[in-house]
């Protein structure tokens, strides 16, 4: 019972979600409460939770994406009936693409209306459909008794597999009701393991390989330990994708580099087994610019979470729908019949990652070590960025401290304005570690007044905004295709004047230098605009 209860009441379903919530683990809610969600406030204010209100409803989805990547733990949002989901549509989209779980928690009216297109305020033809176009499921809650259920169904889902956003709706009227007496367990989930044939047709492979590689994605974040010790066994260089950076941080085995790169597809065509660990193998990961000339070898083996996503994309020898952990686990268990077998991992992983810095361009090269200079002020920093030059160079090649400190929204949807949100969300799920910020002068000003949620909450972010006045990556794919460039130059505020009203310190820096002396000097949450020569 919260303390909005009065002695002796049950406790509604609001109520009683807020504390099967608790039991779930979940610390932090980002919302902005609305009439149609109040009832799940009342509970709130007496529980454990911290709430953060975001300026905006996809705010609130960027923060809980950012929040998500740094615990490895689902983030949750509360958000308004029609434009509260419809808001926060766009975040779901981002995660779903980049498998982040996230608990979407949202009104819904009256049960009794649902459907009927009576003009109700906030009222959609079908919610809970809009969300299922995005999420891995969505449910409308209309018996209280089953409140425990679906929250464990929820979590089963969002958790239990390939991670992803879920939508849980429930009425305004059914969040009043008393919830009854339930209990609410936090479902355990099996992790599947690799067959034994397919276990021992892995274990024959690698064991004829002389030359292997392997391929990591984000699917590897939460197994670093794992994958580094696997990388090592088979003495096999290790090429990650974007949200794979920082896995293989300082082993000698890393290519901290993209597939996008002819060395890096050299490196796999002249390998006779290459493992596809816990990727999608997208196009925006592997074939950035588009000239579709990513192939791997016949001799391919895929391990995924996902037992559909193993049919998309290449076409693998041997495809094993199992948990990278355990498959790791069983496989390492297996090694005397393969261990060793492998040869010159390192030195083939040195040449692909000297090969692919020598390929960036005196530009893109600059903008690497900007990204590193960055990292030597803030060792312990999760640089969130959004689409951008400066993330742009670095999913081409950015030697990543460790994992999750390098993630952003240029790959898979590809959404503007995911930075400064996701980059607060990731600062409070880490205490004690910064997040910066990677943010261009246009995207930057879709989510703009999110600098007042990470005043509110005190966030330890920076954030560096790269004014090159307009969107140039935009102009200059114009330009390359003899279109006249229209639409790529919005005009920037004055950032240092919105930070200032807002209550940020901020600075204006023109070089490395002085970006590297405005992240020591400034106090956090700061503003820091890099005037990028155009």
């Amino acid at each position: 019972m919260s303390a909005d209860s009065l002695p002796g009441e049950a406790p509604t379903v609001g109520e009683a979600l807020v504390t099967m919530l608790e039991q779930a683990g979940v610390d932090m809610v980002f919302g902005i409460p609305g009439v149609h969600t109040i009832e799940l406030y009342r509970g709130l204010a007496a529980s454990t939770i911290r709430h953060i209100t975001p300026r905006h409803e996809q705010g609130a989805g960027f923060m809980a994406d950012g929040y998500a990547r740094v615990t490895g733990r689902p983030g949750v949002c509360f958000v308004i009936t029609g434009p509260g989901i419809t808001n926060t549509l766009t975040a779901m989209a981002q995660a779903r693409a980049d498998s982040i779980p996230m608990l979407v928690i949202s009104g819904v009216n009256a049960a009794a209306t649902l459907g009927k297109g009576l003009g109700h305020l906030h009222e959609l033809p079908d919610q809970a459909a809009l969300a299922r176009s995005v999420a891995l499921w969505s449910h409308t809650l209309t018996d209280p008794a089953k409140l425990s259920t679906v929250i464990e169904e929820a979590f089963t889902v969002m958790t239990g597999g390939r991670p992803g956003p879920v939508h849980l709706e429930i009425p305004t009227d059914v969040m009043k009701l008393p919830a009854g007496g339930q209990t609410f367990k936090m479902p355990a989930h099996p992790r599947p393991r690799p067959s034994s044939a397919d276990l021992a047709t892995a274990s024959g492979m690698i064991a004829r390989a002389r030359h292997p590689a392997i391929l990591i994605g984000g699917g590897a974040v939460g197994f670093g330990d794992a994958v580094r010790r696997f990388a090592e066994a088979l003495d096999a260089p290790v090429v990650s994708t974007a949200n794979a950076r920082g896995v293989m941080a300082g082993s000698p085995l890393d290519v901290p580099a993209s597939p996008s790169f002819g060395c890096v597809r050299d490196l796999f065509s002249g390998s006779d087994l290459v493992l596809a660990l816990g990727t999608e193998l997208g196009p925006t990961d592997c074939d950035m610019y588009e000239d579709g000339g990513f192939t791997l070898p016949a001799n391919l083996i895929r391990v995924d979470i996902d037992a559909a996503q193993l049919a998309r994309g290449a076409p693998a020898a041997l495809a094993i729908a199992a948990d990278l952990g355990a498959f790791i686990e069983d496989v390492l268990g297996a090694a005397g019949i393969w261990r060793g077998n492998g040869g010159g991992g390192a030195q083939r992983a040195r040449a692909a990652r000297d090969l692919a810095l020598a390929s960036l361009g005196d530009t893109y090269r600059s903008h690497v070590e900007l990204i590193e200079d960055i990292w030597r002020v803030l060792p312990g920093a999760a640089l969130v960025g959004d689409s951008t030059q400066l993330v742009y160079a670095g999913n081409m090649f950015t030697d990543a401290p460790r994992p999750a400190s390098w993630f952003n929204s240029a790959t898979g949807f590809g959404t503007l304005g995911y930075a400064a949100p996701a980059a607060i969300g990731a600062a409070l799920g880490q205490p004690g570690r910064p997040a910066v910020a990677l943010l261009g002068d246009g995207g930057f000003q879709f989510t703009l007044a999110e600098l007042g949620s990470a005043h509110d909450a005190n966030a330890d972010v920076a954030f560096v905004v790269w004014n090159n006045a307009g969107y140039m990556e935009i102009e200059t794919s114009m330009t390359s295709a003899s279109i006249t460039p229209i639409g790529v130059t919005p005009s920037a505020p004055d950032f240092a004047a919105i930070a200032m009203a807002y209550g940020l310190p901020s600075r204006k820096v023109h070089n490395r230098e002085e970006l590297s002396t405005a992240l020591q000097d400034l106090p956090r949450p700061c503003l820091i605009e890099y005037l990028a020569p155009r």
